[in-house]
């Protein structure tokens, strides 16, 4: 039996990743950072699911003890999947927000995956996949603390990847555009948190994020469902040599490609042009 440790799965991509892995007899280690959120995947069947807050350290050692103390000292994969987004003009947003924003997304996930490495040198084999975004590669207005978690996350997978060469330990990226989660109500979140909008230059702007973030149901074109994107971080754990980069909904593909043929004046144009709706810039 396989077994993996998926991070964030109280709702989204991360829990459905952890419910099909689960449907096809994986042992899933499915965490969440919130005792009501493991009490309830563990209600559905998810019965390893644990408490793990990945910007506690000492969370995090005791999730890897806790896992090599129920397996005998094995585990086969680990899912990087819990983040959220700070949306703000890089002027607007405080350290303290960017230091959360990094101490979740880049932070937790590197050391989850120093713990994991251990695991899978003394084994020789294992799997890392992250979840990173088509914002890390193609930056976007008002995302600046988001835009830069993950194209660290970028460097990251890419580093390890080479560290890795040779081995039968793979590192994988998937790359989601628009999916149907709680992403946005989270980011309104944060946002209202650490965004000063009245005294802001990017007021008008703000506003029509507000109504983004609050808008029921899609907000995007080509928005793909959890479960279907779940099915991709399936496919990368399964494949017998998986992909670096798994480029998921149709917007991720075409600005990957956008990015290496057009020139970065163009480029830029059309990152723009891409939040139009959402404000404008000055």
């Amino acid at each position: 039996m396989n077994t993996i440790l998926i991070t964030g799965c109280s709702s989204g991509i991360g829990y459905d990743t952890a419910k099909q892995l689960h449907e096809k007899g994986w042992r899933v280690f499915a965490s969440c950072r919130r005792t009501e959120d493991v009490a309830r995947l563990q209600s559905e069947g998810l019965a390893d699911a644990l408490l793990l807050d990945v910007t506690d350290s000492a969370q995090i050692e005791a999730a890897f003890a806790h896992i090599l103390a129920q397996t005998g000292g094995r585990l086969d994969a680990l899912f990087c999947n819990a983040g959220y987004g700070q949306v703000g003009a890089v002027e607007d947003i405080p350290r303290i927000a960017l230091h959360q924003q990094f101490n979740t997304n880049v932070f937790g996930t590197w050391e989850c995956i120093t713990h994991a490495m251990k695991i899978f040198r003394r084994q020789g084999r294992g799997r890392v996949l992250i979840n990173s975004s088509i914002l890390g590669f193609a930056a976007m207005p008002w995302r600046g603390a988001y835009n830069s978690s993950k194209f660290a996350l970028e460097g990251l997978a890419d580093t390890l990847r080479h560290e890795t060469h040779g081995s039968a330990i793979f590192v994988s990226l998937i790359e989601p555009g628009p999916i149907a989660t709680r992403f946005r109500p989270n980011a309104l979140e944060k946002f209202k948190q650490y965004i000063d909008i009245d005294k802001s230059v990017h007021a008008e702007s703000y506003r029509a994020q507000l109504a983004r973030l609050e808008t029921e149901g899609d907000a995007a074109p080509f928005t793909m469902t959890s479960p279907d994107c779940a099915a991709v971080c399936v496919k990368a754990l399964l494949a017998e040599r998986p992909k670096a980069r798994y480029r998921i909904t149709l917007p991720t593909q075409v600005f990957w490609y956008l990015k290496r043929l057009l020139p970065t004046r163009w480029l830029d144009a059309v990152q723009r042009a891409a939040v139009g709706g959402q404000g404008k810039n000055h």
